[in-house]
């Protein structure tokens, strides 16, 4: 897909967005962090709801976060049987897949491995690229986003435009992202670490930083449908 960049900001902010997978060190000021989520907290919720709650990390708790993380998805490697206590608190992707998702899945997963020159044999690589999510790929910054599990499907709906907030803001200030859904399994490791209140679930992680444009991960695009492929016109 020929990307459009147009000359408005937002749509430059939107159009520019991808997700990340290699960080600079460069830190974000706390100010900036601040004013990104104050401005994302303007996304819609039904009855005014505002079901989002997100943990900041920087620095130790960071990198202690990450650590564990690690250590867990090191060991769910070793002894794949712990896989029933590492349980995500809902299905993020189908249970059984079908076309034209299954083939935009398998397009963006090899797509990004053949980049990285990872072929399908290849089990420790593909352990290692896995495991750059839970380092937040370096990012300095990583958030974690917990909904009250009393709430209802539809404030995953209100979260999801809470989280594009952040990510088209993030851009209007120099700044990517990459939303990860791969946190979501390490759930009991994750929800201790950032002081969540007993019932919250885990909704996503978040990458937060600077670009390393050096990086060639960095220039894997993914492709997107025309709208012509989703649209249907009545008049």
């Amino acid at each position: 897909m020929t990307l459009l960049f147009s000359n408005h900001p937002v749509d430059q902010a939107i159009e520019s967005r991808q997700s990340i997978r290699q960080f600079l060190p460069t830190p974000v000021p706390h100010e900036t962090i601040r004013h990104i989520l104050e401005v994302a907290s303007r996304a819609p919720s039904g009855t005014n709801t505002q079901p989002w709650k997100v943990a900041v990390l920087q620095g130790a708790a960071l990198r202690s976060l990450c650590a564990k993380v690690c250590a867990a998805h090191d060991g769910l490697r070793a002894n794949p049987e712990l896989a029933v206590d590492f349980k995500e608190a809902y299905n993020y992707y189908p249970e059984k897949w079908t076309s034209p998702y299954i083939e935009r899945r398998r397009e963006n997963g090899w797509g990004l491995y053949n980049l990285l020159g990872i072929g399908k044999a290849d089990k420790d690589a593909m352990h290692a690229q896995q495991q750059r999510n839970f380092t937040f790929f370096d990012a300095p910054v990583g958030l974690i986003f917990t909904l009250d599990s009393t709430l209802e499907r539809g404030s995953l709906i209100d979260y999801g435009m809470f989280l594009q907030n952040i990510m088209v803001c993030a851009r209007g200030h120099g700044l990517h992202t990459c939303p990860q859904a791969a946190w979501n399994r390490f759930a009991k490791v994750i929800l201790p670490e950032v002081g969540a209140a007993h019932g919250d679930m885990l909704v996503c992680g978040m990458a937060l930083g600077f670009a390393d444009d050096s990086a060639l991960v960095n220039t894997f695009r993914t492709p997107r449908v025309r709208s012509s492929g989703f649209v249907t016109w009545l008049e």
